[in-house]
C-alpha cells in the first residue's frame, strides 16, 4: 500500500480543525449520459444494493443503466435549477451561511468544506484540500438526521478509504445521527409553524421518509426507529397529538418489500377518505432534492388530487433557512467543543517547533 506524501506540510505551522459536510450527491447535469455516470456510482455502491456483487453487475448494467437514466433525466429537468442541481446549490448555500453566521469559527481556526459521496465535488477533493491546509482535527457531519447503513455508513466507508492512505491522521470526529437532537427538531418545528402562519394547518400532517428495504430493519439497521423518534419529537414541539399525523416512506425501488407504510398509498387512501387538505413535510432532507421537489411536490400532488383530494402542501425542506443555519451551527459548535482548546495556536509553541525544526536542518531530501 501507497501511502500518501503531503509536501505542502510545514512543522510548526497553526494547526487548525476542519468540518466537511456531505450530503448524497447529483449529476453534474440532467442528461442521459450524466445522470447514467451518477447512478452508475451509487447503485454500485455495495450498501445501496446487497446482493451478491456479479449478479448484481449484469442487472445494473445491461438492464438498469440502459433504461433508468433516460427516465430519470426527464424528472431532472423538471426541478434543476439555472445554476445547477437544487441539491448542491442548496448544500453551498448551507456552507456559505454556517461560515458567515458565527465568527467564533474563525477564532477557532475552523475550515468547513462540502462534498457528495457520490459525483462531485468528491470527498477525495475535499480531504485533499484539507489536507494541503494542515488540518490535524476533522469533523465529518452527514446531511443526513437519521443514521442509515445505506447513506451515512456509506459516507464513512468513502471517507476511510481516502483517510487510512495518509500518512499523517488528524483525529477524527464522524457524526452519525442528530435525528433527536433539540436544535434539529426545534429547526424542523419552527419550519412547519413558519409555514402554518401563513396557510391554514391542514387536516392531516405526513411526516414522509426517505426509504429503505424492509430487511435492512430486521438485519439491525435503526433508522425506522429514528424516522419515528424524530417525527414524535417534532410533533411534541408543534403539540400536536398522533390523530393529527402520518410517518410514511417514499421512494421505493425493486420489487422488495420496503418499510411501510408507503407516502403514495396513505395520500391515495387519505384522499378516498374524505381528507381534503393534507401537509407533506420531509425531516430526513436537509436540502431539497428530486426526492422532494418532483416526487412529493409534483408527482404525489398530482396523484392526491386526482384520487379527490381538495388541497396539497409541500413544506419546503430546512434548506438554507435560518432555522437550519443556526441548528447546524450549534450541533458543529457542540461537536468541536474542546478541540480549540488544545489547537497549537500559541505563538509560543509555534516559534519553538519552527525552532526546533531549523536547528537540525531538517529538509525533504535527509
Amino acid at each position: 500500500m501507497r501511502y500518501k506524501s503531503d509536501e505542502n506540510y510545514s512543522h510548526g505551522d497553526e494547526r487548525k480543525i476542519g468540518v466537511l459536510l456531505v450530503n448524497l450527491g447529483t449529476p453534474n447535469a440532467p442528461t442521459t449520459s450524466a445522470v447514467r455516470k451518477f447512478l452508475s456510482e451509487f447503485l454500485s455502491d455495495p450498501r445501496i444494493i446487497e446482493i451478491p456483487k456479479i449478479m448484481w453487475w449484469f442487472i445494473l448494467n445491461l438492464i438498469i443503466l440502459n433504461i433508468r437514466p433516460k427516465k430519470s433525466k426527464e424528472l431532472y429537468k423538471k426541478i434543476w435549477m439555472e445554476n445547477g442541481s437544487p441539491l448542491l446549490v442548496i448544500s453551498k448555500e448551507i456552507l456559505k451561511k454556517i461560515q458567515n453566521l458565527n465568527k467564533d469559527f474563525n477564532k477557532k481556526s475552523v475550515v468547513f468544506n462540502l462534498a457528495m459521496r457520490y459525483g462531485n465535488p468528491s470527498i477525495k477533493k475535499a480531504l485533499n484540500d484539507f489536507k494541503n491546509q494542515n488540518i490535524n482535527k476533522l469533523l465529518v457531519v452527514p446531511m443526513f438526521p437519521q443514521y442509515s447503513a445505506a447513506t451515512t455508513a456509506s459516507i464513512f466507508d468513502k471517507f476511510s478509504d481516502e483517510i487510512k492512505l495518509w500518512r499523517n491522521i488528524p483525529d477524527i470526529r464522524f457524526l452519525s445521527s442528530y435525528h433527536d437532537n433539540p436544535h434539529y427538531i426545534s429547526a424542523c418545528a419552527n419550519r412547519i409553524t413558519d409555514f402554518w402562519s401563513k396557510k391554514l394547518k391542514s387536516q392531516k400532517l405526513i411526516f414522509s421518509f426517505h426509504g429503505l428495504p424492509q430487511v435492512n430493519l430486521h438485519k439491525g439497521d435503526p433508522y425506522h426507529c429514528y424516522c419515528h423518534i424524530t417525527a414524535r419529537l417534532i410533533a411534541e414541539k408543534l403539540k400536536i397529538d398522533q390523530e393529527q399525523y402520518i410517518v410514511t416512506f417514499q421512494s421505493r425501488f425493486g420489487k422488495q418489500v420496503w418499510l411501510k407504510p408507503y407516502t403514495d398509498e396513505v395520500l391515495k387512501n387519505l384522499a378516498e377518505d374524505g381528507i381534503n387538505n393534507v401537509d407533506v413535510f420531509c425531516p430526513g432532507f436537509l436540502c431539497d432534492c428530486l426526492e422532494t421537489l418532483e416526487e412529493i411536490n409534483i408527482r404525489s400532488r398530482e396523484n392526491y388530487i386526482a384520487c379527490g383530494g381538495k388541497s396539497f402542501n409541500y413544506i419546503p425542506a430546512l434548506n438554507s433557512s435560518e432555522y437550519n443555519i443556526e441548528s447546524m451551527v450549534k450541533i458543529i459548535d457542540q461537536e468541536i467543543m474542546g478541540w480549540d482548546n488544545s489547537l497549537i495556536n500559541s505563538q509560543e509553541n509555534l516559534f519553538k517547533t519552527k525552532d526546533l525544526f531549523e536547528k537540525h536542518q531538517f529538509n525533504k531530501k535527509s
